[in-house]
């Protein structure tokens, strides 16, 4: 949320802004606080005035242990937390207890059931006898990431590439102006300023003609960019507003399952997403970090049918009440001819996806490369299965390049990113820093036949703990201009060489500590 505020210079007086966060959240940070001092503290005193009472926590000390060891999750998941519980003999385990779950709380489960009228009825199995014809590495990628995400492929999908969040608000703006029945959005930064309110000036105008426009946006994400309660400004506007998993101060999981998704659906018929959130920086209206450089994609055809099933689950599960669903919410008629094979498909807590869908997209890409694999991403805090799918693919040859930032927007996490470059770069991946400034584009190109587009970072946010989307093709035409964008992008980055990888002793310790609990920030 900004405030403005004006300085005084001298001869002339200057106007300045500043973001503060609302009360509500502030006193939601506190509560939570609260609670876990209170329960923590609770234990310790029933361990000093209750005989024997200790002997209870150290039981359950021992419980901790052996259900973090026999548990399913990564490994380096599981280490931070065993130090935590065995260092800290009662926080730790009372910390256990209350964080340690990534699943989706109650309340969203119960109405899981509710939300499957909301799903299209699609057939798909003639679809995946033609891509068995014509590759069966293809194929297979796409029947596993079919059923670990519970999504479709698609054929006939135009795909449109936007190299720069700029790009991609122009055609945004067009296609939202020619809504005829719905507009739905999703995202987890909306930050009042040119790129909102160019937006706003529209839905508020199509919410009048009779438009459904419905807007679901993360109460985290968006906690110091807009007022605490803008879900009520805005349907005095028309438009139905809902924060996404609404903070309230709960000591449980509702800092974490965040939702990180980029998603406009216009119609049923086009849809956008990619790393674009909607807020001024993202299209370079305002400098924070150098060049912001950002990537999206557009998609028109039934493959926008999934990106509509993932919104109205999102927007089912955090309203009190259902809303109708509108007419011709997946429309049939499709008169658009393309080549090649899309899924768009979604990714977050159990029990909505077992398995890390994102994750497991970007190692299969990995796994089947035969000649190059091209990433960028923001951050770079990965686990020791995916560092490992990254090296084997350098090691058997592939020409695996990877481009972060140059300019960082947290100099911790940007230490924790340079801290893996040794390792990659041993095995062969070639990393460059993007040079103008920031990059925060998570695009993903192989061989110049598959690709990946959308909110997914290479770190432990995106690959474990927030809800994230994305978009697997496989020979689109769209991909060869990916390729060269990111071609373009390496010639503007700066390669990683040996001398930028020294460091002192300080400094290297405290990236080594920080990576230790870096899954469980």
């Amino acid at each position: 949320m900004k405030r403005k505020y004006q300085v005084n210079t001298g001869d002339k007086t200057i106007e300045r802004e500043y973001n503060y966060i609302p009360v509500r959240y502030i006193v939601a940070v506190l509560i939570t606080i609260f609670e876990i001092v209170a329960i923590i503290g609770i234990v310790v005193a029933c361990c000093y005035y209750i005989p024997y009472f200790y002997i209870a926590a150290f039981i359950t000390e021992i419980f901790c242990v052996i259900k973090i060891i026999a548990s399913d999750d990564n490994p380096d998941y599981k280490v931070p937390w065993l130090l935590f519980v065995l260092i800290l003999p009662i926080a730790g385990f009372m910390l256990y207890f209350i964080f340690y779950s990534r699943k989706l709380q109650k309340k969203y489960i119960r109405r899981l059931n509710e939300l499957k009228k909301y799903r299209y009825e699609k057939e798909q199995e003639k679809i995946l006898t033609e891509l068995d014809k014509k590759n069966l590495h293809a194929s297979s990628q796409a029947k596993m990431l079919c059923h670990i995400a519970e999504a479709s492929v698609f054929e006939n999908t135009k795909v449109t590439y936007h190299p720069l969040g700029e790009s991609m608000w122009q055609a945004m703006l067009c296609d939202l102006e020619a809504a005829k029945s719905f507009i739905f959005m999703e995202y987890f930064i909306i930050e009042e300023g040119g790129f909102w309110n160019s937006i706003l000036d529209i839905l508020k105008r199509k919410a009048k003609n009779g438009v459904t426009v419905r807007l679901l946006y993360d109460d985290i994400g968006c906690m110091s960019t807009l007022p605490g309660s803008y879900h009520k400004q805005l349907a005095k506007m028309g438009i139905e507003a809902t924060p996404f998993s609404r903070l309230r101060g709960q000591a449980d999981s509702e800092f974490n399952n965040r939702s990180h998704r980029k998603i406009c659906v216009i119609d049923g018929k086009v849809g956008y997403t990619g790393g674009v959130n909607i807020a001024d920086e993202y299209i370079n209206k305002v400098e924070r970090f150098g060049h912001w450089k950002d990537t999206a994609i557009r998609l028109e055809g039934e493959a926008v049918w999934e990106m509509t099933k993932m919104f109205l689950v999102d927007y089912g599960i955090n309203v009190k009440k259902l809303p109708p669903v509108p007419e011709n919410i997946y429309p049939t008629e499709n008169t658009i001819r393309a080549e090649g094979y899309v899924i768009p498909f979604g990714d977050g807590p159990r029990p909505l996806y077992d398995r890390r869908v994102g994750k497991s997209v970007i190692q299969n890409m990995l796994n089947t490369a035969t000649r190059y694999m091209y990433m960028t991403t923001p951050y770079l805090i990965i686990d020791s299965e995916l560092c490992q799918s990254i090296e084997n693919a350098a090691l058997r040859g592939v020409d695996v390049r990877i481009i972060v930032p140059h300019i960082p927007d947290k100099k911790l996490v940007f230490g924790i990113t340079r801290s893996f470059y040794h390792r990659l770069m041993k095995a062969g991946v070639k990393i460059y820093e993007y040079k103008p400034g920031f990059i925060h584009a998570k695009s993903y190109v192989c061989d110049d036949e598959y690709a990946m587009i959308g909110t997914i970072n290479l770190d432990y946010r995106s690959l474990v703990h927030h809800f994230e989307n994305g978009v697997w093709m496989y020979r689109c035409d769209s991909i060869m201009d990916i390729k060269k964008d990111i071609e373009e992008t390496m010639e503007k980055s700066i390669e990683v060489n040996p001398k930028m990888l020294k460091t002192g002793l300080f400094t290297r310790f405290v990236r080594s500590v920080v990576r230790i609990f870096a899954p469980m920030l």
